[in-house]
């Protein structure tokens, strides 16, 4: 699985395009409370229960707040059997919003 920092993540998204998907495991409240614009949320516990539907993507990127929780999720839908995870285990939304990025 690749791992990247959520520095390089941000170079990514003017990229990205609907093969791609920025999924966020934080909880849905920490969702709420600001988030990257198009990213999709389902809790690092839940995960894995849509493990079918994240492999028609090209590439899934894994964020939470500071690593560790998408470093879970990621392992959890790699062992369901996806190929297609990149983990950002390198920073997170913290830093996303102490950079000032744009946020929904």
């Amino acid at each position: 699985m690749e791992n990247i920092s959520v520095d390089k993540l941000h170079e990514l998204v003017p990229d990205m395009g609907d093969e791609d998907l920025i999924l966020d495991v934080r909880t849905p409240e920490e969702f709420l409370e600001g988030h990257i614009p198009g990213a999709r949320n389902q809790d690092h516990e839940t995960v894995s229960s849509i493990a079918d539907e994240l492999k028609k993507y090209k590439k899934v990127y894994v964020h939470c707040k500071m690593g560790g929780r998408s470093q879970k999720g990621a392992a959890d839908l790699e062992m369901a059997g996806l190929t297609n995870i990149v983990c950002v285990s390198q920073g997170g939304m913290q830093r996303w919003m102490d950079m000032g990025w744009e946020v929904e």
